[in-house]
């Protein structure tokens, strides 16, 4: 795409990347991405915000054929969707320097060979004029690696926020408006990538709060031009507020464990509670990775394999650790053959999760009558704990 101009002397520009549908080897990308970079030309400076993506270095060297000189590329984040086609750049403009916090300017010299004659740090609230034009670096770290910053251009009223408040999506359009769909794009985001930090967002959050701006222009998806709708949408997914909502990752072999959830689930449904069910062997884990946002409470079922949980469920146990999500209970149920330690060993997966451990629930075989009657107590007990969590 060509460069869309935002307001005089910026201009957004990168890539929009719509086949792309996994990122890291992990994440899937059902709606493709973008990679933001901005320019920004004072009448003294011009400044170039981020990048793109190496595979799509080519798209952002096209549209700035016609831009004969860059003074400073700010990386904001130097993982390489964001700074991989910053080397490229400063081929392009022999002269420019590159701005990013300390804790980047390694990172940037071992992840993209930058030199370190190249690179120039810069503090926390500090300044960079640009004639007409004034760009604030403000320190929000861990959004989502150590060294990441956001960009103010005051007079313009833009905040440039990196990751931060970003979304997976590939748009035709430059500004996200009110669309509802675009909110969710921006949670799937959130749950899998910024959820771990949760309590360090909520200072972040804090300091963007502070500014006076019209515009959030992040590095993925498009521009907030109503930025109060992701900000609000943020304060309730980084709150510690949870909803009377259960989670249920599970995997069944011969029918057994699937017959144990589909009974705990209509058990909780009779109880008002609502439910998000998740076959692992063909879960989008992005999909249960927005649910783990705000729900109470989850519900691990498995067979068990070699005394163990399933692969699958192991699997997804460490990424909903890894994720931090804010849940206050978990539960296990499942079956086995003839002994079995999955309980046990799943409880040992997740050391992150400040949960509350409720009952477990494991058949030998098919689940009996007395089975189902222990699933009935578990629902009764979600369901009291999560009337407790409303007082």
């Amino acid at each position: 795409m060509k460069p869309r101009k935002i307001c005089d002397g910026v201009y957004w520009m990168g890539a929009v990347d719509w086949n792309r549908r996994l990122f890291d080897s992990l994440v899937p990308l059902p709606d493709g991405t973008s990679y933001n970079a901005y320019l920004v030309r004072g009448s003294e400076r011009t400044v170039l915000i981020d990048a793109a993506d190496p595979a799509m270095a080519d798209v952002l060297k096209g549209q700035l054929a016609h831009v004969k000189r860059i003074d400073y590329v700010i990386s904001q984040h130097s993982e390489q969707d964001h700074s991989g086609a910053i080397p490229m750049v400063l081929e392009m403009y022999k002269e420019a320097i590159v701005l990013c916090t300390p804790k980047a300017k390694d990172l940037l010299m071992d992840h993209l060979g930058i030199s370190a004659e190249r690179i120039q740090t810069v503090s926390d609230g500090e300044t960079l004029e640009l004639g007409g034009k004034t760009l604030r670096f403000i320190y929000t770290p861990w959004v989502h690696w150590p060294e990441t910053m956001s960009t103010y251009l005051p007079e313009d009223r833009i905040v440039f926020t990196g990751d931060f408040l970003g979304s997976h999506i590939a748009m035709s359009g430059l500004y996200a408006g009110d669309d509802p769909y675009v909110i969710e794009a921006a949670k799937r985001y959130y749950a899998e990538i910024m959820m771990p930090f949760r309590k360090v967002i909520q200072n972040n959050l804090k300091k963007l709060r502070e500014l006076e701006f019209d515009l959030i222009a992040p590095s993925h998806g498009p521009i907030y031009d109503h930025p109060e709708g992701i900000l609000s949408a943020y304060d309730g997914w980084v709150s510690d507020r949870v909803l009377n909502q259960v989670v249920i990752p599970y995997i069944s072999m011969h029918g057994s464990t699937e017959a144990m959830v589909s009974y705990l689930v209509s058990a909780l449904a009779e109880r008002g509670v609502t439910v998000y069910k998740f076959e692992l062997s063909t879960t989008d884990i992005g999909k249960l990775a927005m649910a783990l946002v705000d729900a109470a409470t989850i519900v691990i079922g498995t067979p068990t394999v070699h005394l163990g949980p399933h692969p699958s469920v192991f699997s997804a146990t460490h990424l909903a650790n890894a994720l931090r999500p804010k849940l206050k209970h978990a539960a296990i149920i499942g079956s086995y053959g003839w002994g079995t330690k999955a309980a046990e060993q799943l409880a040992s997966l997740i050391p992150n999760l400040k949960v509350e451990m409720l009952d477990t629930v494991l058949c030998k075989g098919l689940p009996t009558e007395a089975t189902f009657a222990e699933l009935e107590a578990l629902a009764d007990v979600i369901r009291d704990k999560h009337a407790q969590l409303a007082d």
